[in-house]
């Protein structure tokens, strides 16, 4: 069996919300994987915090922008130690220059941009360069992009949590103020895919057979079990993919609904979202 250590319990209960003695058995039913134990406590029907900490990764700076044209977006992380780090002038700076290189040449992967020059050396040599000034550990841990006729980009304050996201028309009226909207959307609610068709078969597998288990902890027919984890799986696609869930500055309509009031072919083609610690 695999050892337990107190600080694998706090780890999965600052993941989860769950308590220490219910972690503790997650984690011994399931060899240490975190994944799993997960779900276990899941199944157990525990009701779980949707923060999912990592020390790690805690630090740093998430920055999201659009070029001028409206056309190509880009969000990065970048992260450090610790929070006095983050905060420096220099490094928020020094975060923005990059910004301001991938908006200047419009690189399609993390390969490209840190391929980039910035004074004369590449950005990962920069950001070596910067982790002997500060002393720190950085990581671009992630840079992504979205292509799309109008992007929308949207940083938090505080420079820990950034979305970008594109829409497949660009002359609808009141675009500017919905593709904002839509941007602090996919901010607060943290969707998982755009439609119910973007969710990976694994996940969509993993919901049905927690559903079950779920039903068969309350004690349902097992006739009735089947029946029961595809509502929960409904329940799922309404809460976690952007199109169905309800829009939050109208809970009458679903984000879908809002975009076709507008156009009704308006559409979201595809979203990121990076934040600190998750």
């Amino acid at each position: 069996m695999v050892n337990i250590t107190a600080a694998d319990v706090n780890k999965l209960r600052q993941m989860t919300g769950a308590g220490m003695m219910d972690c503790k058995k997650a984690l011994q039913e399931n060899d240490g994987d975190f994944e799993k134990a997960i779900d276990y406590l899941r199944k157990k029907g525990q009701k779980l915090a949707t923060k999912r900490a990592d020390k790690d990764a805690n630090e740093g700076i998430v920055l999201a922008r659009t070029n001028e044209a409206k056309d190509y977006a880009a969000v990065f992380m970048l992260n450090c130690e610790t929070d006095f780090v983050a905060k420096n002038q220099e490094f928020v700076d020094f975060s923005n220059l990059l910004m301001s290189k991938a908006i200047e040449n419009l690189p399609s992967t993390i390969e490209e941009f840190k391929a980039l020059d910035v004074n004369g050396r590449n950005v990962e040599e920069n950001i070596t360069e910067m982790v002997g000034k500060t002393g720190e550990k950085m990581e671009l841990a992630h840079f992504e992009v979205i292509r799309a006729p109008r992007v929308f980009a949207y940083n938090h304050p505080g420079n820990r949590l950034a979305t970008i996201l594109g829409l497949n028309k660009t002359g609808a009226e009141g675009i500017d103020q919905a593709g904002h909207e839509v941007a602090m959307q996919i901010a607060a609610m943290a969707p998982v895919a755009v439609d119910k068709d973007d969710v990976p078969a694994e996940t969509i597998a993993r919901e049905i057979e927690i559903g079950k288990e779920q039903a068969r902890q309350e004690g349902k027919p097992e006739e009735m079990v089947e029946k029961i984890a595809i509502g929960k799986l409904n329940k799922f696609y309404k809460e976690s993919t952007l199109l169905n869930q309800e829009f939050v500055r109208d809970n009458k309509l679903s984000v879908g609904e809002y975009l076709r009031k507008l156009d009704k072919d308006l559409t979201v083609t595809g979203f990121k979202r990076f934040m600190l610690g998750a």
